[in-house]
């Protein structure tokens, strides 16, 4: 019995290491319409993702927003913080302007695959071509998207980005991850987000739409991109 129950056990965890991710998006189609919930691909639905976005904390009042220049002599007799903020800014020689609010503004998006190396678009995309489809993968290939992005006027902190992909109007992914704090510098970051990995089989083959989204811990939406991009059998 002993043996039987360790079996059981592993088998259970075997099939728990090979759930969930981009896959789902195979079970959800391979269920009958009165299983899945369709989750139309529009701005309305969009709008349900900020559900996801923690509440305040009850009391909690944040501290003022400061300038750069302002947060430089901050506390300039404390040798600590000021090689603390030296090395977190670098040697940065504008923005010292008296904004307040950070910006960060997006250069371009770039998909990289060992099946198609790597492909960049240059941001902003224009209003004739939202939506269009940026690249194409082979089904079963790992790949990453690559962000190059500055940032303006003052640092910007706890800046995350949520990815959700639809087909067919039914949500069959979404990942979410944490890129961190950013000082503004002279030369652009380049960013590239979890490792992914594209669905195999029939009905993983065809075109997704999707929408990439990036907010800082103050709520701030730095960018919103509605884009697409296809599986196929081979590239």
């Amino acid at each position: 019995m002993e043996s039987e129950k360790k079996g059981v056990a592993a088998a259970a965890a075997a099939g728990s290491s090979n759930a969930g991710g981009f896959c789902e998006k195979q079970e959800m189609e391979e269920k009958s319409v009165s299983e899945v919930v369709i989750e139309e691909n529009d701005d309305d639905n969009f709008e349900e993702e900020d559900e996801d976005i923690e509440a305040p904390v009850t009391g909690f009042v944040p501290g003022p927003l400061l300038s750069l220049k302002e947060q430089l002599e901050k506390d300039k007799h404390d040798d600590s913080l000021r090689r603390w903020k030296e090395k977190l800014l670098g040697n940065v020689e504008t923005e010292l302007n008296g904004k307040m609010e950070p910006e960060v503004k997006f250069h371009s998006i770039g998909i990289v695959s060992d099946d198609i190396g790597e492909v960049n678009t240059p941001l902003p995309i224009g209003e004739n071509q939202a939506g269009r489809v940026l690249f194409t993968l082979k089904e079963g290939s790992r790949y990453q998207l690559k962000m190059t992005f500055s940032v303006l006027h003052n640092i910007v902190s706890g800046l995350t980005y949520s990815n959700t992909v639809w087909k067919g109007g039914i949500r069959v992914h979404r990942n979410k991850g944490m890129l961190g704090t950013f000082a503004p510098q002279r030369e652009p970051y380049v960013y590239s987000l979890e490792e992914e990995t594209t669905p195999s089989g029939v009905l993983a083959r065809g075109t997704y739409s999707a929408k990439l989204r990036f907010i800082d811990d103050d709520k701030r939406c730095h960018m919103e991109l509605k884009y697409s991009f296809e599986i196929k059998k081979s590239c």
